[in-house]
């Protein structure tokens, strides 16, 4: 089972998903919290597998929250898609940066819901390839390097490279197997590594230092 917490300061946007989540016979919903404290606190206490998170909430946001629980050994294993009501939310971004593995728009339909939580909570992210493309144009709008990630680069073979640069672009592991001409095994092999070398969560991260260190330029993609 996937445990999963909902948190929202509507209390209708909290029943809501509630619902929806119910109808997975492989999804447990253990809690709901109106905050970011109550957040953390649901998180140390029932350790949920992937929480959706609202941002703007009273007492502490979800953008401190994300950051709290992912400084957190007790529960940065807990995975965090970011609720909102618009896909150009500015805050989104900042949210990925903070270790959150993706965001739903609140009108999310039911099959989208579920299946984003199962993607989530296997240890991937959520970047559709449309939301990707709006990530690149918010890092075209953010020239300056991350000059400890660039050295980063440093580690990475090749193929590697490759291979980030492909998942910068929100093309799935097929996607990278098929224009790569490699296994969906070693794509995944790769992944791990460069999840290492990178010190990196998940693909959301990978994307945010793909752009960060250099090694992807807006304008190139």
């Amino acid at each position: 089972m996937i445990r999963v917490a909902v948190v929202d300061d509507q209390e209708l946007v909290r029943d809501g998903f509630a619902v929806l989540l119910a109808l997975s016979d492989d999804i447990d919903l253990v809690g709901q919290a109106s905050n970011g404290v109550e957040a953390i606190a649901l998180a140390v206490a029932e350790r949920p597998d992937v929480m959706l998170m609202d941002i703007r909430m009273p007492e502490m946001d979800g953008l401190e929250a994300t950051r709290r629980l992912g400084a957190d050994p007790h529960t940065a294993s807990c995975r965090i898609l970011i609720l909102t009501t618009f896909d150009l939310d500015e805050y989104v971004f900042d949210a990925l940066r903070l270790g959150a593995s993706g965001f739903l728009l609140k009108d999310t339909k039911r099959d989208q819901l579920i299946d984003a939580v199962r993607v989530v909570a296997q240890g991937d992210s959520l970047l559709a390839p449309t939301i990707t493309r709006r990530l690149i144009a918010e890092f075209a709008r953010q020239p300056a390097l991350d000059r400890a990630k660039t050295r980063l680069l440093d580690t990475i073979t090749d193929r590697e490279r490759e291979v980030l640069q492909a998942v910068a672009r929100g093309e799935s592991n097929a996607g990278i197997a098929t224009g790569l001409m490699m296994g969906p095994g070693t794509v995944k092999t790769h992944i791990s590594h460069l999840l290492t070398k990178t010190s990196t969560r998940d693909r959301a991260q990978l994307v945010v230092f793909a752009y960060e260190s250099g090694l992807v330029h807006p304008g190139l993609t």
